[in-house]
């Protein structure tokens, strides 16, 4: 499942991330990508455990806490601390799949069911720079406005394209989900979103929102580990 989330940061959230990041030190990359992704990857990121990837990331985590869509596209379980990237004119990321386990500063050991890019640049600032993503849901080139994000398995092949122009600026992260399979986070995230078409409709109250609510619940029950 490919799911676009808007507005997870707030136009005064953005602009402090790109102050930090405009004054912030950058190191190559491939710190942090796998044996494979390594040969394909060509930016610049935040150090892991600098004090702006810290501080930006505790605002990112924050946000995603008060935001209902991605709590219901991910059921998340834990948050792999955010990292940063930067893409400048002829940089980019060839096709790659994401390691299955990731080490955060300090050992935690995440599975990673969904993948997570938060877009902080303005589209209209670079050419080029698509996130392309290959899945059941087909081939999809995603470039989206500054504040939103896109959440999509881990397990799918990837791709950044090549910036010709500007500077695009990201959050990227991944999620070790309650519900492992996709399968079923896309049949709960569907599911999820009928109740809430149905409460407008038909009142908390009504018959057919609390079975509705109760399957929902009972399936989460069956497929999540805590």
């Amino acid at each position: 499942m490919l799911s676009r989330q808007a507005a997870v940061l707030s136009p005064a959230e953005l602009a402090h991330c790109r102050a930090v990041l405009g004054a912030a030190s950058w190191i190559d990359g491939k710190a942090t990508a796998g044996p494979q992704s390594a040969r394909a990857k060509h930016n610049v990121q935040l150090p892991e455990s600098s004090p702006e990837a810290t501080e930006l990331g505790d605002l990112v985590l924050d946000a995603l806490r008060r935001h209902p869509g991605f709590i219901a596209a991910a059921l998340p379980l834990r948050v792999f601390p955010p990292l940063f990237n930067r893409y400048e004119a002829g940089m980019g990321f060839g096709p790659h799949v994401d390691n299955a386990i990731r080490f955060a500063p300090g050992g935690a050991r995440y599975r990673t069911d969904v993948a997570c890019t938060l877009f902080l640049s303005d589209p209209a600032d670079y050419d080029g720079g698509e996130l392309v993503i290959e899945g059941s849901f087909g081939e999809q080139s995603v470039k989206l406005a500054a504040g939103d994000m896109v959440v999509y398995p881990a397990s799918s092949v990837h791709r950044v394209e090549p910036v010709a122009r500007g500077v695009r600026l990201a959050a990227f992260f991944w999620v070790q989900s309650m519900v492992q399979g996709d399968d079923r986070r896309a049949l709960l995230a569907s599911l999820d979103g009928s109740i809430a078409e149905t409460r407008a409709a038909l009142g908390d109250d009504h018959r057919a929102v609390v079975e509705l609510t109760g399957t929902y619940h009972n399936l989460l029950r069956m497929w999540a580990q805590a």
